[in-house]
């Protein structure tokens, strides 16, 4: 499967179809392995480059009024939607996505550029009852300034519109580095934007295996006065560190490891779908997904016998197949992952009652719904995210030692709860030590919500109106002398 004629003439002079004479780097088809495009290596000086271009922007975006901005950002957004076809087919290709959540994924991203759209609209200061006469206090929310963003593979559009469009909303302008497996997207994004009115220099691309001198240079450059990065923990921690050189404004949003805590009073109609969406969305390979499953003693055995007849059900296949549910994992390192992880976890006595071994009928890299059962905390799959299709499921006795292993965890992004009590609902919710809580719902993402961890899983926020402030500074005035 190729690249359809209209994303090749979006992506245009940002790729070769053949190996060039330039310094490339191939993206792969992680379905099948073949090539799908090359795009030309960068490294710290085209970065610099990059960042010069965009502190040269910046004045003139920042200086258009929030409509102005809004109406350039609604074209975008247009040509998103006008475009989902060919860019979830990309997505498909590119990241291994099943093509149905691809396209909802291409959805997803371009609503955070409408979302934002209106929302820089509304960037409101306020007055402060002032403490002497003769005196107005106010504030008002300024953008920060040359933005600098690090982006993972697994969400390959809605990463970066994230960041994006709060950005642009705010009057920043902007410098990422995607992914190395799916810059194609970032790509994309960008040349639709430049149609959409986006000024040359407010957004940079910069394609690049060398993320640690690229990294560098983002989070050390001055002229940057904000990082945003969604990755691992361990590279969320080294970046940070490097920004307390500039003293940068900086979100993360990093490593999870999600427990859904299935109480005996749960409605399993409800429950088992979720659950379902939760851990399998992109093959497991999400940051929010249901890494642990946690299901009360007297619903166990109902739960996964349901859970793993429904999770039978999902097809493994190329993702740009229509009837495809789970598609390939990203690369072998995340396979070896997997397969390190399940092995593991037999070894100390899980029992594999579905899946549990690649399909190389279909591909290297296709993995297959896996449910275990049995599992316990010295398991390496406890602690570690396991970012696959492979849903682990741990027995608990009462409430307390539900919440206790939930939260025995230094990672805290996101949480899900299944109780038909409402006192539980409020109870748990308040007691689970993540940033974000679903409560009889699998899938909580949206543009309209903020987005973020506590703990080891991050700082800040993105989406919602939170979302706008962290490209914000606050400016505070006081006006003295004006009578009264």
């Amino acid at each position: 499967m190729k690249l359809t004629p209209a994303l090749l003439e979006i992506l245009d002079q940002d790729i070769s179809l053949t190996k060039p004479d330039y310094s490339a780097f191939p993206v792969l088809n992680p379905s099948d392995g073949t090539v799908l495009a090359y795009v030309r290596e960068q490294g710290e000086a085209e970065t610099k480059a990059a960042i010069d271009a965009a502190h040269k922007a910046f004045p003139a975006w920042a200086a258009k009024t929030a409509r102005e901005r809004s109406v350039i950002l609604k074209r975008w957004h247009h040509l998103l939607m006008a475009h989902q076809a060919d860019l979830g087919l990309l997505v498909a290709l590119e990241q291994g996505r099943a093509i149905a959540e691809a396209r909802g994924e291409v959805a997803y991203a371009a609503g955070f550029i409408e979302w934002f759209a209106e929302e820089g609209k509304r960037n409101y200061g306020r007055t402060i009852p002032a403490v002497a006469g003769g005196k107005q206090l106010v504030t008002i929310g300024q953008p920060v300034g040359v933005v600098g963003a690090v982006t993972p593979w697994n969400f390959p559009l809605s990463m970066l519109t994230r960041k994006l469009g709060p950005a642009l909303a705010a009057g920043c302008t902007a410098v990422v580095k995607p992914s190395e497996e799916t810059p194609l997207c970032a790509l994309v994004l960008k040349n639709l934007a430049l149609k959409a009115g986006v000024p040359e220099g407010v957004i940079g691309i910069v394609t690049t295996t060398r993320a640690q001198p690229v990294g560098e240079v983002l989070t050390t450059d001055a002229r940057v006065k904000k990082f945003s990065f969604t990755g691992s923990t361990p590279v969320g921690k080294a970046l940070y560190a490097q920004c307390a050189s500039t003293v940068k404004k900086i979100s993360l949003e990093l490593g999870g490891n999600a427990p859904l805590v299935v109480f005996d009073d749960a409605d399993l109609d409800i429950a088992v779908p979720a659950a379902i969406l939760s851990k399998f969305r992109n093959s497991g390979q999400t940051c929010v997904c249901a890494n642990r499953l946690l299901v009360q003693a007297g619903i166990y055995d109902r739960f996964v016998e349901r859970f793993t007849e429904a999770a039978a059900r999902l097809k493994l296949a190329v993702g740009w197949e229509e009837a495809s549910d789970l598609g390939a994992l990203i690369n072998r390192k995340a396979l070896d992952k997997v397969e390190r992880l399940v092995a593991d976890a037999v070894e100390k006595g899980a029992k594999v009652v579905l899946g549990g071994r690649v399909d190389k009928g279909i591909g290297e890299l296709f993995y297959p719904a896996t449910v275990l059962t049995g599992c316990t905390r010295d398991m390496a799959m406890f602690s570690e995210e396991i970012f696959g299709p492979v849903a682990a499921v741990y027995r608990f006795e009462s409430e307390e030692d539900g919440v206790s292993l939930a939260n025995d965890t230094p990672f805290g992004l996101a949480a899900y709860l299944f109780t038909q009590d409402v006192s539980r609902c409020w109870r748990v919710g308040a007691q689970l030590e993540a940033g974000m809580i679903g409560v009889n719902d699998g899938v909580m993402s949206t543009e309209v919500a903020p987005f973020g961890g506590v703990k080891e899983s991050g700082l800040g926020r993105e989406g919602a109106v939170e979302g706008l402030a962290e490209y914000t500074e606050i400016k505070y005035l006081s006006f003295a002398g004006i009578g009264g």
